[in-house]
């Protein structure tokens, strides 16, 4: 990614949301971002998930199809000024990898599937960059398959959740034969509420100044109290006029009748479970008013891609974070970084590792040793499970599956199974970016601030790399010994390691140690 986003430039976001796939273009204005294109298709791909989460053919279909027509809009936009997100709908596919390998063949970049918190940071991000008044807020967002909840102040939040309740997903279960009748109204809202209670102990004590709602059914809701004029001046969504709109919509027997002037066509399937959510939240957090924000995913998604080209990454904050947390060693994540650096920078042109390739391994590199806060023993799986399960903001899933990859093969005995995983999830530049790991932390097994041997890597072929050292006397026996261990280790995984060395001179084949570590 380049260094600076000049003015004029576009940029554009993708969110694939479980309602609606949104579509925003927008400019670099004076350090804002403008939008001057957008669209948004109904593809409801979270009515796709049949009782197994399985996304059937008809709901990748409409989401393919889309897709396709979005691309045609793209033509402006940089593969590298583009972020494409997946929200809860593909979070709960357990086919979602095939519906973004089909969609591959449509984008000119990989869908990114982010996690409800990381979802609920972005849409905060989008909210606070659109709203002009400081001070504490709460944001909520009801979307198709999930509802974010977010506190936070100015940029920052401070409490972020995303709980699975959405206006399409409690359509299936409360409303799905298209009546509608205060018993199951009453189930939704009861259904909703229990979600709710889980976190309203800590957001009230928590607090807010104001109340935010932004996206689809907020926004159709907030349209038909307006125009019935059941809002105050500012068009807010008052308690009152919610419980108005409630009554209404009971008098109605079925989806199909349902005409509120200022609802959209569109809408009017989801809208007595949007309603149903949106009560709940004000009856459980004792909501009065609630004010709305264009601000969204999407905008949250261009402000953040923005922030990586500034060089102000929440990736490499939320890296520094888990190594405070897990009391990670800072001077030997430092050494190991600067190793792995100077062999990417040989090999990246031969291995055609790109730069986001660099940022990966530099944050791996980092985070190698977090395990170690749990046992010494095996503490490159205890790593790698936190990365794949913990909330790290500004990270996708993919991106912590690869991360999680990484330090699970920083070290130890590589196996064929875990050669498969890389392949699949990264192909061989993620393998390659797990042995150029490996050898920067072979070098500083030592843990000292000495001088390592210098160290020389070249690519002669595809599967074969050649590790110089001019070790001026540096390289100890035990270390000429971990690195033939090594060569075994590499050639588990296709690739030949040459080393060069006088002080090897004296083998002509890998040594076998013995005591050789444990799995």
């Amino acid at each position: 990614m380049s260094d600076f986003l000049a003015e004029e430039e576009l940029l554009a976001a993708i969110d694939m949301g479980s309602n609606s796939f949104h579509l925003a273009i927008a400019r670099l204005d004076h350090g804002e971002v403008r939008k001057v294109a957008s669209m948004s298709e109904k593809v409801q791909l979270a009515a796709g998930l049949d009782e197994n989460n399985h996304l059937n053919e008809a709901a990748q279909q409409r989401g393919l199809e889309c897709l396709s027509r979005f691309v045609g809009r793209l033509g402006a936009v940089t593969p590298n000024r583009l972020r494409i997100v997946a929200t809860n709908a593909l979070r709960q596919a357990e086919n979602s990898q095939e519906f973004m390998q089909r969609a591959a063949e449509i984008l000119p970049k990989p869908i990114e599937i982010i996690a409800g918190r990381e979802e609920a940071r972005l849409i905060y991000l989008g909210v606070s960059h659109t709203m002009a008044n400081g001070g504490r807020r709460l944001v909520v967002d009801i979307g198709g398959g999930s509802t974010e909840f977010i506190i936070g102040e100015d940029f920052e939040p401070i409490h972020t959740e995303s709980l699975q309740m959405g206006c399409v997903a409690y359509t299936k279960a409360f409303f799905a034969d298209g009546s509608i009748s205060p018993k199951a109204f009453e189930r939704a809202v009861a259904a909703a509420k229990k979600e709710i209670r889980a976190i309203a102990s800590t957001y009230q004590a928590t607090g807010w100044d104001t109340v935010v709602g932004s996206s689809g059914t907020i926004k159709a809701c907030r349209q038909v109290l307006v125009s019935l004029g059941l809002s105050d001046a500012q068009e807010n969504i008052l308690y009152e006029g919610l419980q108005v709109l409630k009554d209404r919509l009971l008098k109605v027997s079925d989806i199909k009748q349902i005409d509120f002037e200022g609802l959209r066509d569109d809408r009017r399937a989801v809208l007595p479970a949007g309603l149903a959510i949106l009560w709940a939240i004000f009856d459980v957090l004792k909501l009065d008013k609630m004010a709305y924000s264009d601000g969204a995913l999407r905008e949250g998604v261009m402000y953040d891609l923005l922030g990586r080209f500034r060089h102000e990454d929440i990736r490499d904050r939320s890296v520094q974070a888990m190594m405070a947390r897990y009391h990670a060693d800072q001077r030997q994540a430092e050494r190991v970084v600067n190793t792995a650096r100077h062999l990417f920078e040989q090999v990246a042109p031969a291995l055609q590792l790109d730069a986001d390739s660099a940022d990966l391994l530099r944050r791996a590199a980092y985070l190698h040793e977090v395990g170690l806060a749990i046992s010494h023993g095996g503490y490159h799986r205890h790593g790698a499970y936190l990365l794949q399960h913990s909330d790290i903001p500004g990270f996708s899933q993919v991106d912590q599956s690869r991360l999680a990859l990484l330090v699970a093969n920083h070290r130890r005995k590589l196996k064929a199974d875990q050669q498969e995983q890389v392949l699949k999830s990264g192909g061989l530049p993620l393998l390659h970016l797990c042995l150029l790991l490996r050898l920067a932390v072979l070098l500083h097994h030592s843990r000292s601030d000495q001088q390592v041997p210098e160290v020389q890597l070249s690519v002669k072929d595809s599967h074969t790399w050649q590790l110089g050292i001019n070790d001026h006397g540096q390289a100890n026996l035990l270390f000429l010994s971990d690195l033939q261990e090594e060569q075994q280790q590499f050639a588990h995984w296709g690739i030949h390691l040459e080393i060069l060395n006088t002080a090897l001179t004296l083998h002509t084949s890998p040594l076998h140690t013995p005591g050789q570590e444990a799995e």
